[in-house]
């Protein structure tokens, strides 16, 4: 009797453990939103959206996290290198083995697919096409970075069921299938997301500005890898119109100092500004990139001489054909006063060790007050030290829907389209070099840029002869404008030009900014192993008692630690 009791008592409590799960724990949450409930209303698709922001447009990352942020995750191309050492990947297996994720393409289908199962009556029209064009322009985005990374991808345009085998192992799509799904995916958005949805929220031209980068990639890749030029010319011209959607709008323009774009608090407003990353200390959201150019900050990777030598002259010419005075002098307070004024906005105008690599420090993504007050013997403000930085990042800015516009023109130019008139030059390279100099340049003696005359190109003899002279100096204007973020590498890529890094092709490569140890710097800084290359291509290694002889560009020894860093 006793045993029956309990059986019934335990049965008893099952049941109304049964019951009681039914009624109470299978509630859905009275303070969540779920799938059953968030597709209701635009303000939730925005909420859903919102959280593909931080992947797309990383800007300077988030705290000490610089995954993908501008000047900390582009330290591998011809423009940067690390102590001594250049990756020859030429030569080695490719690293990185990391296998593609779907997860971003699965969110954003589910948006998709509940905006067309449960919400095509709850919106109007022209609300439901915005949306439905947000999310395909993060698909075409997303997809545009997947096919960079790993060519042929599964491409999935529905969300696949988790127990099909067939789904969830589906085989490669093949690159130019996902690619035409792209070119789609960013028309449509191109034609139906709004003109304006709100502050730093996704619009047309925010839309239109990565159109212009994703095709303009995608249209060089197809002409130089494939040699297709029917599908170049659909891409090219893809990129041409997305561009010249910012540039015919009127809300844009080139009217900020260079330094001025990344070290502001507030970019709000700005016109040189197509979409930016605000950051505020009084949301919880800062970043560190700003640190690594405080002048205090000891860095192991610095700007190749390669890079440096690029610059052009403030005449227009390159530094071996140019008629400004001095003008193969690379002396760091000398060559400012030479080259375009995007050099002197780039770096501290004096060598310091505090860049180990190439005695040239990179100041580009900080304000020049801070400067001026850590070299007169401050130490930097708490908000430029850790990760405290506010500054805003301009993730797309009009100068690269110029520079966008003007590649793809002339590209297409070569395979049957308009040639390129003075008048698009006008447009875009010398629209860029009128930009407005800060006050602190011009005190240096910095001057704006001569206009580029395509009657009248540079005579480079460093030219790659593959590449048509125009091509070639509006390459160089993308180098200038673009150098420490993101552009460089995945430039060498689509071009077919990443034969550029082979490091034993040039030694520019593994050496960095010019020194002279005899008059710039300190006795304390010559060390063993330290080297430097002359005007003649010689180099000249410290024995301990040469040290005023030591007047180049700076090789340091490679330093396996730091590579690894």
């Amino acid at each position: 009797m006793k045993y029956t009791n309990t059986y019934l008592f335990i049965l008893a409590f099952v049941v109304m453990a049964l019951f009681g799960c039914k009624k109470f724990l299978d509630r859905p949450p009275l303070t969540e939103v779920t799938d059953e409930t968030a597709w209701t209303s635009e303000d939730n698709l925005r909420l859903y959206a919102n959280k593909f922001y931080p992947a797309f447009f990383t800007g300077y990352g988030l705290g000490f996290n610089t995954e993908g942020a501008a000047m900390m995750d582009y330290q591998f191309s011809d423009d940067v290198f690390l102590m001594g050492n250049q990756g020859n990947f030429t030569r080695s297996v490719p690293n990185g083995g990391s296998i593609w994720e779907m997860d971003t393409i699965r969110s954003v289908n589910i948006m998709l697919d509940r905006m067309e199962t449960r919400m095509k009556d709850l919106l109007e029209e022209d609300a439901y096409n915005h949306w439905t064009g947000i999310a395909r322009f993060f698909r075409g985005l997303e997809y545009t970075r997947l096919v960079t990374k790993f060519g042929d991808v599964p491409y999935y345009d529905y969300v696949p069921s988790d127990i099909n085998l067939d789904d969830l192992y589906k085989p490669r799509t093949p690159r130019n299938e996902v690619m035409d799904a792209v070119y789609n995916d960013l028309k449509f958005a191109l034609e139906n997301v709004r003109a304006s949805d709100g502050d730093q929220f996704v619009n047309k031209y925010v839309v239109a500005g990565f159109t212009s980068r994703a095709a303009l990639y995608e249209g060089t890749w197809q002409k130089y890898y494939y040699n297709n030029n029917e599908r170049a010319r659909k891409f090219l011209e893809l990129a041409q119109e997305a561009a010249n959607i910012v540039i015919s709008s009127g809300k844009y323009d080139i009217v900020t100092d260079f330094r001025s774009l990344f070290a502001s608090n507030n970019l709000g407003g700005n016109k040189d500004v197509v979409f930016y990353r605000n950051y505020d200390a009084a949301a919880g959201i800062t970043h560190s990139v700003a640190s690594y150019n405080n002048l205090s900050e000891s860095l192991a990777f610095g700007p190749t001489t390669d890079l440096i030598k690029s610059f052009i002259c403030v005449d227009g010419n390159t530094w071996q054909t140019s008629g400004e005075d001095d003008a193969n002098d690379f002396t760091l307070s000398k060559i400012i006063t030479t080259r375009d004024s995007r050099l002197e906005a780039s770096f501290y105008d004096k060598p310091t060790p505090k860049n180990r690599a190439a005695f040239w420090y990179i100041t580009k993504f900080i304000p020049r007050s801070v400067i001026t007050s850590v070299a007169a013997g401050a130490t930097p403000p708490n908000e430029f030290t850790s990760s405290k930085n506010e500054t805003d990042y301009p993730v797309f800015r009009y100068a690269e829907a110029l520079l966008n516009w003007i590649e793809a023109k002339a590209e297409l130019s070569t395979i049957g389209g308009a040639a390129i008139t003075q008048a698009d030059i006008n447009l875009s390279v010398n629209k860029i070099r009128d930009r407005p100099l800060a006050k602190e340049a011009e005190d240096k003696g910095v001057k704006p840029t001569a206009h580029l005359d395509i009657n009248n190109l540079p005579n480079d003899p460093e030219k790659d002869p593959s590449v048509p002279a125009l091509l070639w100096e509006i390459r160089r204007e993308r180098r200038m404008e673009l150098a420490f973020e993101h552009s460089r590498f995945e430039d060498l890529k689509r071009w077919g030009k990443v034969a550029y890094m082979d490091t034993d092709n040039s030694k520019d490569l593994t050496s960095g900014g010019w020194v002279n140890f005899s008059s710039e710097l300190p006795p304390t800084e010559l060390k063993a192993g330290i080297s430097v290359i002359d005007m003649a291509g010689n180099t000249i290694v410290y024995n301990g008692s040469n040290g005023a002889l030591l007047k180049g560009f700076l090789e340091q020894p490679i330093q396996m630690a730091d590579y690894h860093t």
